[in-house]
């Protein structure tokens, strides 16, 4: 089980946890929500919790809970830039449908 980033995500957390002055890395989960039944969650994470999962990926620290796992396992996070948006982006080899919108996906 592997979660990975891309040079582009990586160089993103890296910088925004410079910019933070401090933080252990980016935790990534699951949550109930959107037109497709599930949504990617993302925030930058000061500790490690005890039930966390930790992968190392382009020298940056993913945390994980056990129940989110098996929905992104394989995942490669990117950070991708289109005209004026910019934000992450989920290589998700899990998703078998997302909404129009890309917030969330269905398995």
């Amino acid at each position: 089980m592997t979660i990975t980033v891309t040079d582009n995500a990586a160089r993103h957390i890296r910088k925004t946890l410079d910019k933070r002055g401090k933080g252990f890395g980016l935790r990534l989960a699951i949550k109930t929500s959107g037109c497709s039944g599930m949504a990617y969650a993302l925030e930058f994470a000061d500790e490690c919790q005890p039930e966390d999962l930790v992968f190392e990926s382009g020298g940056v620290k993913l945390l994980v809970d056990p129940r989110s796992l098996p929905y992104i396992d394989g995942t490669e996070l990117d950070f991708v830039r289109e005209g004026l948006n910019e934000g992450f982006k989920f290589n998700n080899p899990n998703a078998k449908a997302e909404c129009g919108c890309g917030e969330s996906f269905a398995v």
